[in-house]
C-alpha cells in the first residue's frame, strides 16, 4: 500500500518507493506495476500525475483528481513557482554550495520513447552540502574515497536535470547507472547492500490550485518510529550508517 503524504478533495500526494514508474514506458515493456495504477486501486478513483520522478527516485508525487486540476498545477511547474527539495548522495565533495546553470535538451517524451535531437533549454539547480565522509578504501584510483550527502533545488524541471546536473560538474548521484560511475555504484551495492539510486524528494510546496493556500508535502527522512526504527529503505540505513540522519 502506497504511503499517503498529503489528501483533500483535489490533490493528493504519496510516497513514491524507488523502483515503480509512474506509468507506463517504453524504457521498460516488462514492468507490470505503476504509480497511477496502484493509487487508483487503492483509493477507488482516478488519478492523474501532476509531475514525474524518475523510476529510481523515491519520494514526494503529487497527482490530482480530475483534468481541470492538473491543467492549474502544471501551470504552476512550468511558470517555477513549486519549490522542490530533494536529497543525494554524491561522490565526491562539491563546494559548500553553489549554483549549477546549465541547458539541457529533452532526450525522451514522457513514455520514454526517444525524440529527436533538440535544442537545449535553460536549467538551473541549486545546491547544499549537508555532510561529508571519507572512506579508507580506494574504490576508484585514490588511496580513499570521499562522498556527500547534498540538497538539491531545481529552479527548473528539465528530464533528468538532478542527474544531469550532479554529473556535469562531476558529482555523480550514487546508485546513478545512466550518469553516474560504475565502479562507486557497484561498491555501495556490494559494500552497502544499496544498490538504489540514491536520489529522493523530500518536500513540495505550491498554492493550491483551487485556494490559493500554500501546500508543503513533506517525505521525512530517517523519522523514527515509536520502537526508534526507520522505515528500513536503503538510503535511510545508509544515512544512518554514515551519521548523517541528522544532517538530513
Amino acid at each position: 500500500m502506497l504511503t499517503l503524504l498529503y489528501r483533500d478533495e483535489h490533490l493528493v500526494a504519496i510516497d513514491k518507493p524507488p523502483g515503480l514508474l509512474v506509468h507506463r514506458s517504453d524504457l521498460d515493456r516488462h514492468e507490470t506495476r505503476f504509480a497511477v495504477q496502484l493509487l487508483r486501486d487503492q483509493l477507488g478513483r482516478r488519478v492523474f500525475p501532476v509531475h514525474r520522478l524518475d523510476k529510481g527516485t523515491s519520494g514526494v508525487l503529487l497527482f490530482a483528481f480530475d483534468a481541470d486540476t492538473v491543467r492549474l498545477m502544471a501551470r504552476q511547474f512550468e511558470d517555477g513557482t513549486v519549490q522542490k527539495t530533494y536529497l543525494a548522495v554524491v561522490r565526491g565533495w562539491p563546494p559548500e554550495a553553489g549554483v549549477i546553470d546549465h541547458p539541457l535538451a529533452r532526450k525522451y517524451d514522457e513514455y520514454g520513447r526517444q525524440l529527436p535531437t533538440a535544442e537545449a533549454q535553460p536549467a538551473v539547480t541549486r545546491y547544499r552540502r549537508l555532510a561529508t565522509i571519507e572512506l579508507p578504501v580506494a574504490v576508484d584510483r585514490y588511496p580513499t574515497s570521499r562522498y556527500a550527502l547534498v540538497e538539491l533545488k531545481p529552479l527548473t524541471g528539465r528530464q533528468h536535470q538532478l542527474r544531469r546536473h550532479m554529473k556535469h560538474i562531476n558529482h555523480p548521484i550514487i546508485g546513478d547507472a545512466t550518469h553516474g560511475k560504475g565502479v562507486h555504484n557497484r561498491f555501495f551495492q556490494r559494500e552497502y547492500g544499496c544498490g538504489r539510486l540514491l536520489l529522493a524528494c523530500t518536500r513540495l510546496e505550491f498554492r493550491h490550485p483551487l485556494t490559493g493556500v500554500k501546500v508543503g508535502c513533506e517525505r521525512k527522512i530517517c523519522q523514527r518510529d515509536d520502537a526508534g526504527r526507520t522505515a528500513g529503505d536503503q538510503f535511510e540505513e545508509l544515512l544512518e550508517r554514515f551519521g548523517w540522519r541528522q544532517a538530513a
